[in-house]
């Protein structure tokens, strides 16, 4: 599971899905900035600390990084990065 969680109005919210996780010994990636990694408590081990940005380019920048680390999963699973299988859409409503 890879979890997107800048420190905004959010966080706790994000931070307590992720605690459920990995309570559950789930495997959990995150990315965060720095208040983010200090609030985050029991931290997963792969953590991906992004610096300090204003809000209105953040999703940006944090959408990079997503696709940085799936390209490189991919690579380095030795699989065809144009070719995804078994791709289905997911839609959270609250």
């Amino acid at each position: 599971m890879v979890v997107i969680a800048p420190y905004d109005k959010v966080f706790d919210k994000t931070a307590s899905n992720m605690q459920e996780v990995l309570a559950r010994k789930g495997k959990v990636i995150l990315i965060t900035d720095a208040k983010g990694a200090a609030e985050a408590g029991d931290k997963p081990a792969p953590c991906l600390t992004l610096p300090a940005m204003p809000a209105t380019v953040t999703p940006i920048v944090y959408a990079v990084a997503v696709q940085l680390l799936a390209y490189h999963g991919r690579r380095a699973a030795r699989t065809d990065v144009d070719q995804p299988r078994n791709l289905a859409k997911s839609v959270t409503v609250e």
